[in-house]
């Protein structure tokens, strides 16, 4: 039963790492794989008020949605050996692989949702500092290594609501 608290540490530990060092360290290299993240979730979160269309359009496309789906079963799959050894530990691993993707699709198909629920990670994309509040589920490990950087309710965050209310307004026009 260890693994089950075990599994749960590991996820978040896992999130927060891949997140910084893969998604967005080897992401921000063009010519990488993982650029995906960056050039298309990013960009699109950040221009659309966090909305990811990718979600929208399902699994059916090679783009940023599918290749993250495609990094978690691999994930999942590549945890299988521990099954019999650990049984526990690994269930809980792949529930949190699971209810990683269930909350981040979530929240980038709802936007009050997100900010309400998973603040964090609606500070990572919406916030000043995209390099900042790597994990997306909880917060224990941006907490831990000092990487949690409020934005959500703060004088910054009014102020650009309106900034992008403004320009908006300004577009329509």
């Amino acid at each position: 039963m260890i693994g089950i608290p075990l599994g749960l540490i590991y996820v978040n530990a896992g999130e927060w790492a891949i997140h910084k060092y893969l998604l967005h360290g080897w992401g921000k290299k063009k010519t990488s794989f993982w650029n995906f993240h960056w050039a298309e979730h990013h960009r699109d979160a950040r221009r659309s008020n966090f909305v990811d269309e990718a979600y929208v359009r399902g699994l059916g496309g090679w783009d940023a949605q599918t290749k993250e789906a495609a990094g978690l079963i691999v994930t999942a799959i590549a945890h299988l050996p521990l099954f019999p050894v650990a049984p526990f530990f690994t269930a809980t691993v792949w529930y949190g692989i699971g209810n990683y993707y269930r909350v981040h699709k979530k929240a980038h198909l709802d936007p009050e949702w997100a900010r309400t629920n998973v603040p964090w990670h609606y500070d990572h994309h919406m916030g000043p500092n995209q390099h900042m509040n790597w994990c997306i589920t909880k917060p224990w490990f941006d907490r831990l290594m000092g990487t949690r950087e409020h934005y959500t309710g703060t004088k910054k965050e009014t102020a650009d609501i309106i900034r992008r209310k403004t320009r908006q307004q300004d577009n329509s026009d």
